[in-house]
C-alpha cells in the first residue's frame, strides 16, 4: 500500500487527502511535522514541504500539484466519471490554472499567513520561529481572503463548478485551503452567498468527513467547521 506523509492541518496534505477520497484511492496515513526537518524525511524531500506520496515501491513523488498530476497519469484513466482532471485540452489548462491560484496564490496570501501563525507557531519552540502570532499577518490574511472569496463566487455564477460542469482538481484545492482558514473562523462567509453555497457542497461530500474530524489540540473548531448547513 502507498503512504501518504501529511499534516492535518497542512492546507496542501489536505488537497491530496481530498484528491485521493474522490478518486476511491487508499493509503496509510503517517503524520509528519514539517517544522522538525526529520532527516528521513528530507532524505525523500529535500525542500521539507508536505505532501510527500510514498508509492509501495519507494519512489517517493512530493508535492500537491506534482501528486495531483502523478496520480492523474497512474490511476486517472481507470475512474470513468471520477477522473478529476478533464480528457479536453482547453479545459485542464483552466483546471490547472485554478488549482496554481489556490496551491500557489491563495496560500501564498492567506492560508500560509493563518496556519502558521495560529497553529503551527502553537507547537515550535521560540528558537526555531514560534511563539505568540504576528497580529500583523494574520490581518493581511484576513484582508486578502475576501477578494479570493469574491472570485471564487464570480466563478460559480457562470459554472456549476470552478471550472465548469464537473469537480475537479481546482474545486479540491481551493476547499482544502479554505478549510483550514475556516476552522479557525476567518472565512467571511456572510460576504458571498454564492461562494458559501459552492463551499457547503464541497464539504457535505463524503471525502470531506476525515478532514472535519480533524482537531487541533487545545483549539477547538470555529461552530460553523462542521456543520454541513452552516
Amino acid at each position: 500500500m502507498a503512504t501518504l506523509f501529511h499534516y492535518p492541518f497542512c492546507p496542501h496534505s489536505r488537497f491530496i487527502r481530498l484528491v485521493m477520497a474522490e478518486m476511491g484511492l487508499e493509503s496509510a496515513l503517517v503524520e509528519e511535522k514539517p517544522w522538525e526537518r526529520r532527516q528521513e524525511f528530507l532524505i525523500m524531500n529535500p525542500a521539507g514541504t508536505l505532501p510527500v506520496f510514498l508509492e509501495e515501491q519507494g519512489f517517493a513523488v512530493p508535492g500537491p500539484a506534482v501528486i495531483a498530476e502523478y496520480l492523474d497519469e497512474t490511476r486517472g484513466l481507470g475512474l470513468d466519471g471520477r477522473r478529476l482532471l478533464p480528457d479536453n485540452p482547453a479545459a485542464r489548462v483552466e483546471v490547472r490554472r485554478l488549482m496554481d491560484w489556490f496551491l500557489t496564490k491563495f496560500h501564498e496570501e492567506v492560508s500560509s499567513y493563518l496556519v502558521t501563525e495560529k497553529i503551527y507557531k502553537r507547537f515550535i519552540g521560540v528558537a526555531a520561529g514560534g511563539g505568540p502570532p504576528d497580529m500583523s499577518a494574520i490581518r493581511a490574511a484576513r484582508v486578502n481572503v475576501r477578494y479570493h472569496l469574491k472570485y471564487i463566487g464570480f466563478l460559480i455564477a457562470r459554472r456549476n463548478w470552478l471550472t465548469g460542469p464537473d469537480l475537479t482538481y481546482a474545486d479540491l484545492a481551493a476547499a482544502a485551503h479554505l478549510s483550514c482558514v475556516d476552522y479557525l473562523g476567518d472565512v467571511p462567509w456572510d460576504e458571498d452567498e454564492t461562494a458559501k453555497s459552492w463551499y457547503a457542497r464541497v464539504k457535505s461530500r463524503p471525502s470531506f468527513r476525515t478532514l472535519l474530524a480533524d482537531r487541533v489540540p487545545g483549539m477547538p473548531p470555529a461552530a460553523n467547521y462542521a456543520d454541513l448547513d452552516f
